[in-house]
């Protein structure tokens, strides 16, 4: 009989497997060195790269061409003006020769290139910098042919071609700088025929759109291939001790007791219920953007960079969203990663903790429940962390089947497992942990195998099984790129240093839903269970009736994971959900540390029931709060939990000084009783099932988190109904209505339809202020109307370590003025795309110390029948003001005329934000259907010269749903926090480095927004970058359907900066490149 690997000696053969062991071997030591080859080589492998080049004019004209770059710069850029051309100017408005963006943008020539005339001189500009200039009188004259530019990443060069200075030297400039000009298209203002010689040349930067070839192909397969037969050998190896093959799972393993009954029950009632994960709609972009990318981009940040190496399995959702986009049936995935990390756990793990594990039924309540409060938490979307948590077990798992039968297949497995775990994520370096935890007794058994098969059969197949995951991370991408890219995403950023890790914790501890009650307890709990293990491990060297090999690696895995973690790049408290498993892990070794068996001391006992009550204390401070729209109807969403008003947390503390107290009791008690005996007594089911229970405080902690936030998402969809919510949304998706709450949204195409007529009156009459009119006038409104606010820290905005002002003002909304008068003499710019013709407007705000009190009442508007008012009326309004300052009234008088008595009045409802024009609203259920006439009255008597009151007309909203309104062929832009929610609208799409323009843009509340704007902003390489030089837009009004004073985010329209740019034809071709091509430096 074989020896046991762990106690020594060598791991003998069987007689009857000697004669093949030597054929065996070599075919082991070479399939496993080929294939360790050849997944070495696979990525320094040719691919196809489809290149784009783009050249101007297009179709023997001069007008304008967009080109919004994926990279936002060129790999090279070269431009020839004639200068003939420059006198073709004086027959235009303009003086633009050429520019790679428009002129009317902001920041045009902060980031583009330019050849344009400058009063006396025509100068050459990018970025800019001045790179090359010459008079103006002189370009024009016989001297000067043409205007070449030429820009590089490593020279970027000027010169007017046969001109000459008073010095003789040539007219010409150049840097060696990297300052490569933005390209968004090209521009001119040149008018009519192609003057002879204009050439523009484009050379895309493209190098992520690659292919592989058919050598890369086939070595991938024969790679694989090699893998596979060098672990039938190893497995042929395994087999030589003389023994049968182990079962590959336990017998009866998928038979279902009650416990898993009620996991598997809460896993898939949460999966409707449950709130969602931050980043779902960021990676389910990212993989329907695959479709026609043809990789895995960044697409809102890094410049559209591959999310390699990580992010392989999000191709799973790629292929999900060609049949569906319901969220119900994307995280699917993710459900069945739960029921099964759930059986690993029950099936393969407690059972290997010893028997004391196997016969107390509280040790496997414990971890089902601690695994619940992770897994609810931090794992019902579509994010990595279900799969590293599923990983983490599966490697651990193989280990130590690996190391209880002494074979070495299922090491070989683990390291499959543990590999493809790291493809998914950063934290699948928590794979890594289990393997170093394990390494001793692996190493030991390595080393014996060693002995009897050779060194290179029994090591190499286990190096071709770790390094075969490489086939599949550079499939299509090469090395080099990739390597690039990971470097890029670390200088974009955010990027936090190992040193820096406490800002993870430091967030779990704010009142937000980044530190929410249940984000909070989850990890709490699981570092309680650390120490308290840790400590009677380091006391007594192993925990009493628990095997001491696997409890060991238990610890060594969490401790060496949490030191993993902070190498991880950001540092967002959703990563935590990576720890699904080994909480579980850890909740049933504290409920064995803690059993009569292991800790007779009732002090000791008391003290670790005093550390839950405070786990609880510290957890119920924070607010039930859950991420942006899952938060909707939740209770306690911005504060610690109350009943009755007492808050939970001061509950617990003092639970926990009673358990304090009694720890003190029984400190000085144990003095003088003789020590109890563990062995238990007989005693009926009900006492021995309160006795288990109590046996598990950590358990109960837990399973009573788990109650309360499902609880309080039923709660949610109860008070939600019959208004949007996560749970409708899902319930929708099996039906076939997947589109989320763009569905739920009501969109405004045109305010100025459902404008009401005034009974009395023009249109510009209507809205007339009393006889205290001077406060209000109808230029009565400042130029700016910036809003400024904070990430809302009650829909969970994720921090990005960037120190910036957040401007929470949507497009349209933040003032300015306008050329034309309105009907009432207003220059004010106004929002929404009302027209000012129609539309009159009058505001109080005045500059200055001295401020004028007044007030305003309109003449009556006329209302419809009640038959078609639809849900609500809506005002158009702007400034600072108190909730009773502005109000409808209405009157039931049949002929409402000047003198018609008001009947009633309702304050209108105000999400802001202020002082930002918004829409006012009143629900018509507020306002008796017998009502004839509206008209609104408002107040500003308030000295504070920032506190004002400006209005528009009433108007009944004449909506449409917003997915009916932006339909699914349109290109949008969907913000990363709401594009989960809003699935069937289609996302912009690129290919080999060249953008779609979006037509619209969906935001979330106003919170969220200022933080997807500094995301997706031109700094960090995201699609406001190219969209902010191209188009203009304005809001659409938006309203969610019941539920009216919602703040759900906002619909933007885009209109093009220059509209006769049409999109430019680009030339596509295809070059074979070598894994280890260097495109050249990067966007900076």
């Amino acid at each position: 009989m074989p020896k046991n690997p762990r106690r020594g000696g060598l791991i003998a053969a069987d007689p009857a497997q000697k004669g093949h062991s030597k054929v065996t071997g070599y075919v082991a030591a070479a399939f496993g060195l080929i294939g360790i080859l050849l997944a070495i080589v696979v990525p320094m492998l040719p691919v196809l790269q489809t290149t784009s080049n783009v050249s101007w004019p297009q179709d023997e004209d001069v007008n304008p061409v967009t080109l919004p770059l994926v990279a936002y710069y060129p790999q090279n850029i070269d431009i020839t003006v004639p200068c003939s051309a420059v006198g073709e100017l004086e027959d235009s408005e303009g003086n633009v020769l050429v520019s790679t963006a428009p002129a009317e943008a902001q920041d045009a020539s902060a980031r583009g290139l330019s050849v344009a005339v400058a009063g006396s001189q025509v100068e050459v500009r990018t970025r800019n910098a001045l790179i090359a200039t010459a008079p103006l009188s002189d370009v024009t004259g016989s001297a000067c042919s043409q205007i070449r530019v030429h820009s590089d990443a490593n020279l970027t060069v000027a010169e007017f071609v046969g001109m000459q200075n008073d010095d003789g030297e040539p007219y010409a400039g150049s840097t060696q700088d990297d300052v490569r000009p933005q390209v968004v298209g090209i521009y001119s203002d040149l008018q009519g025929s192609v003057p002879e010689g204009l050439a523009v040349d484009v050379e895309v930067d493209s190098r992520y759109t690659t292919d592989p070839t058919l050598l890369k192909k086939i070595a991938i397969v024969l790679g694989i291939a090699m893998v596979m037969a060098s672990l039938v050998a190893l497995h042929r190896l395994d087999m030589r001790d003389g023994r049968r093959a182990r079962r590959f799972a336990p017998k009866g393993w998928w038979k279902p007791r009650p416990l898993d009954l009620l996991v598997m029950a809460t896993l898939l009632l949460w999966h409707f219920i449950g709130a969602n994960t931050s980043d779902d709609g960021y990676i389910l972009t990212e993989a329907r953007s695959a479709v026609s990318s043809g990789y895995m981009p960044e697409v809102f940040r890094y410049f559209g960079a591959p999310y390699a190496p990580f992010g392989m399995p999000y191709y799973i959702y790629t292929f999900i969203s060609q049949f569906t986009l319901a969220s119900v049936w994307l995280r699917l995935p993710t459900l069945l990663l739960g029921f099964a990390t759930w059986f690993l756990i029950s099936r393969e793990v407690i059972p290997r903790l010893g028997v004391a594990a196997r016969n107390h039924a509280a040790v496997r309540w414990t971890a089902a429940a601690v695994f619940l409060a992770f897994w609810l938490t931090y794992n019902n979307g579509i994010r990595p962390e279900p799969i590293v948590a599923f990983g983490v077990i599966a490697t651990w798992v193989s280990l130590e089947r690996a190391l209880a039968t002494g074979r070495l297949l299922p090491a070989a497995f683990a390291f499959i497992a543990g590999a493809l775990t790291l493809s998914a994520a950063p934290t699948g370096t928590f794979c890594i942990a289990a393997i170093i935890a394990a390494s001793r007794p692996l190493l030991v058994l390595i080393v014996r195998r060693a002995k009897r098969d050779g060194w290179l059969a029994t090591i190499a197949p286990l190096g071709a099984a770790g390094l075969a995951v490489l086939h599949l991370i550079f499939l299509d991408q090469p090395l080099k790129g990739t390597l690039q890219s990971s470097s890029l995403l670390g200088q974009v950023g955010p990027k936090g240093e190992w040193y820096e890790e406490y800002w993870r914790y430091q967030w779990l501890l704010q009142p937000d839903p980044d530190g929410s009650l249940a984000r909070r307890f989850a990890m709490l709990a699981l570092l309680l269970a650390l120490v308290v293990c840790g400590i009677i491990l380091f006391r007594k060297a192993r925990i009493p009736g628990v095997a001491l090999g696997p409890s060991r690696r238990i610890l060594g895995l969490a401790v060496l994971s949490i030191a993993f973690m902070a190498f991880n790049p950001t540092k967002w408290t959703h990563h935590f959900g990576a720890f699904a498993s080994i909480g579980a892990l850890l909740g049933a070794l504290v409920t064995l540390a803690i059993l009569p068996a292991a800790t007779r001391s009732l002090r000791n006992r008391a003290l670790f029931f005093a550390a839950v009550f405070f786990v609880l204390a510290l957890s119920f401070t924070a607010p039930n709060g859950w991420w942006y729209i899952s938060i909707y109807g939740i209770p306690w969403g911005g504060m610690a939990p109350t009943i009755a008003g007492i808050e939970l947390y001061k509950v617990f503390f003092g639970l926990m000084f009673l358990t304090l107290a009694a720890a003190l009791f029984l400190h000085y008690r144990e003095a003088f009783i003789a020590p109890s005996d563990p062995s238990p007594e007989p005693q009926g089911k009900f006492r021995s099932l309160v006795r288990e229970v109590s046996q598990a405080p950590l358990g109960l902690a837990a399973g009573f988190v788990v109650l309360v936030i499902v609880a309080s998402m039923f709660y949610a969809v109860r008070v939600q109904s019959p208004g949007y919510s996560v749970a409708q949304q899902n319930w929708r998706g099996i039906q076939g209505e997947e589109c989320g709450i763009a569905d739920a949204v009501l969109a405004e195409p045109d305010p100025n339809q459902g404008m009401l007529t005034p009974v009395a009156g023009e249109p510009g009459e209507g809205l007339e202020a009393s006889n205290e009119a001077d406060a209000f006038t109808p230029n009565g409104i400042p130029s700016d109307l910036s809003s400024s606010e904070d990430a809302d820290e009650s829909t969970g905005g994720p921090r990005t370590e960037e120190s910036r002002d957040d401007t929470t003002t949507t497009a349209g909304t933040g003032g300015g003025t306008s050329a034309v008068e309105g009907i009432n003499g207003s220059r004010t710019k106004l929002p929404f795309g009302l027209d000012p013709e129609t539309t009159p407007v009058l505001g109080s705000y005045q500059s200055g110390a001295v401020q004028i009190s007044g007030s305003m009442e309109t003449g009556w508007y006329e209302l419809p029948a009640p038959a078609e008012r639809g849900p609500l009326l809506s005002i158009a309004a702007a400034g600072q003001f108190s909730k009773k300052a502005v109000h409808i009234e209405y009157t039931t008088e049949p002929d409402a005329g000047p003198e018609a008595e008001a009947a009633g009045e309702v304050s209108p409802i105000d999400v802001g934000p202020a002082p930002s024009w918004r829409n006012l609203r009143v629900p018509f259920d507020k306002i008796p259907p017998e009502a004839t006439a509206v008209r609104v009255v408002a107040e500003d008597n308030n000295a504070d010269p920032d506190w004002w009151i400006a209005l528009t007309p009433p108007r009944i909203p004449v909506t449409e749903t917003m997915q009916e309104l932006v339909g699914d062929t349109a290109p949008v832009l969907p913000d990363w926090a709401v594009a989960f929610h809003v699935p069937c609208v289609r996302p912009f799409e690129e290919f080999a480095g060249v953008h779609e323009l979006p037509e619209y843009r969906i935001l979330p509340d106003r919170g969220l927004a200022a933080v997807t704007d500094n995301w997706q902003g031109w700094d960090g390489g995201g699609p406001l970058g190219f969209i902010e030089l191209t188009q203009e837009g304005e809001t659409v009004p938006t309203y969610l359907d019941n539920d009216w004073d919602r703040d759900w985010g906002s619909l933007v329209r885009y209109t093009p900066l220059v509209p006769e740019a049409e999109p430019a034809e680009v030339d596509f071709g295809e070059v074979t490149r070598s894994g280890l091509w260097d495109g050249g430096p990067l966007a900076k």
